[in-house]
């Protein structure tokens, strides 16, 4: 008798753990759905916020009186020459200057280091295609586009701007603009899919999503300092 009351206990036992795992399993399902259902809704809200400021060509851009077009930065090559992403928004933002959208160009990027100058190498892109240097100002720390963002609001006095990256970012960059409380259009580098383009999409996602978090809290960024309003010389940003 005492033998089989083991084996009932055991087997009593048993289930309880089978059922406690099914039903902390099936909680952690929830909280995952629930999870991407929210990164879901943030990614189509920021999305959906902004659609109506990306103009489909440059052209659209004619009548807007802007302060200036804001390049950002994504990464140089080994080589120190800009990625060809890099290299398809600075084209637009330098076509976008030359039809006389705007009256200077304002690039942001990554110059943390002195080995690797981003904002350096995106001007002399500029100026060796024939965009004066004087017009050509630079974000030394646009470490990341809600930084830029702020950054162009704050150091560089930015009011009203048309904004270059590829389209998939275009979104993110606008809803930071817009919610720091600048006037801002989007207009899409060159429109073809590059390699790992996928990768980008889903961390896109996660992005936008820490960004709506960023723009309810407002940190300042890693950097201030005085202003350099763009209206002036850009080659006061020179180093």
């Amino acid at each position: 008798m005492k033998r089989k009351s083991k084996i009932t206990k055991k087997k009593i036992t048993k289930k309880k753990i089978i059922k406690g795992l099914r039903a902390f399993s099936c909680c952690c399902l929830i909280l995952a759905a629930a999870g991407v259902l929210c990164l879901l809704a943030g990614n189509y809200y920021v999305r959906k916020s902004v659609e109506g400021n990306i103009l489909e060509t440059d052209e659209n851009s004619e009548g807007l009186s802007v302060d200036c077009i804001l390049v950002l930065g994504c990464g140089l090559r080994p080589d120190g020459e800009p990625t060809q992403m890099l290299k398809d928004r600075l084209d637009a933002g330098i076509a976008l200057y030359q039809s006389g959208a705007a009256p200077k160009l304002l690039m942001s990027g990554d110059h943390g280091r002195v080995q690797y100058d981003e904002v350096n190498r995106m001007k002399q892109y500029a100026i060796d295609r024939g965009v004066p240097s004087r017009d050509v100002f630079m974000d030394h720390a646009g470490f990341s586009t809600y930084e830029s963002m702020y950054r162009a609001r704050d150091v560089f006095q930015v009011q009203r701007a048309l904004v270059v990256t590829q389209e998939y970012h275009l979104y993110r960059a606008l809803y930071d603009g817009k919610q720091l409380g600048l006037e801002v259009w989007g207009v899409p580098a060159k429109k073809i899919r590059y390699g790992g383009q996928r990768r980008r999409d889903i961390r896109e996602i996660l992005a936008r999503n820490k960004d709506i978090l960023f723009c309810l809290v407002r940190p300042e960024p890693k950097y201030l300092g005085e202003a350099i309003p763009v209206s002036g010389d850009g080659d006061l940003t020179n180093d």
